[in-house]
């Protein structure tokens, strides 16, 4: 799983991850909130109605699921396992919350933090969005605190985010190094998950 702090750069490393290795299995989270530009439905994430989560929540549907920032977001959980099922990894960007919910649902998984380089360089993407108000960004912030708290005591490891290239390699080299270990464990990146 591939997890990290809002705007840590997770979906950059995620997208890059994928093009290294188009075997790369990659869950599309399910959420409420409405697409940032560029962002394409079914491919960055399925954007769904409330009533429509609400539904695929109830029949069982999500991996895990939460809100997160007033919005709903989650997993779909057929997808995962067969993934697994059939022998092959899967990478899922999740949030902290989200990340941990899967290590319980999935003991093998590999959770993997992503951090930005600094406060100030996390404060510079948020605002770059151009989709989030002052009010977001220092909530944003402020979380970044505890999730790297938690990513700290938790996470198999933690990847700084200041150099794209560098971390994609760093993180495959995680990715290789589980492989190659006894347990064969799904990878897990958070923001990214790897199963």
């Amino acid at each position: 799983m591939l997890a990290g702090t809002s705007g840590a750069g997770k979906g950059t490393l995620g997208a890059r991850l994928r093009e290294r290795d188009p075997g790369l299995g990659w869950s599309v989270s399910w959420t409420t909130r409405a697409p940032r530009p560029g962002e394409v439905d079914g491919v960055d994430y399925r954007f769904v109605t409330r009533a429509e989560f609400d539904e695929c929540r109830a029949a069982g549907g999500f991996l895990e699921w939460f809100e997160v920032y007033g919005d709903l977001k989650g997993t779909p959980a057929d997808f995962v396992r067969d993934r697994i099922g059939a022998g092959g990894d899967i990478l899922l960007e999740v949030d902290v919350n989200g990340a941990l919910a899967v290590k319980q649902a999935l003991p093998e998984a590999l959770l993997v933090f992503v951090a930005a380089p600094s406060r100030e360089e996390q404060r510079r993407r948020l605002e770059g969005r151009g989709t989030e108000t002052p009010e977001s960004v220092a909530r944003r912030l402020e979380e970044a605190e505890v999730e790297e708290q938690i990513a700290a005591r938790s996470f198999d490891a933690v990847v700084v985010n200041d150099d794209v290239d560098r971390a994609v390699t760093e993180i495959a080299a995680i990715r290789s190094e589980e492989h190659t270990s006894e347990l064969q464990s799904p990878y897990v990146i958070s923001y990214a998950v790897f199963c």
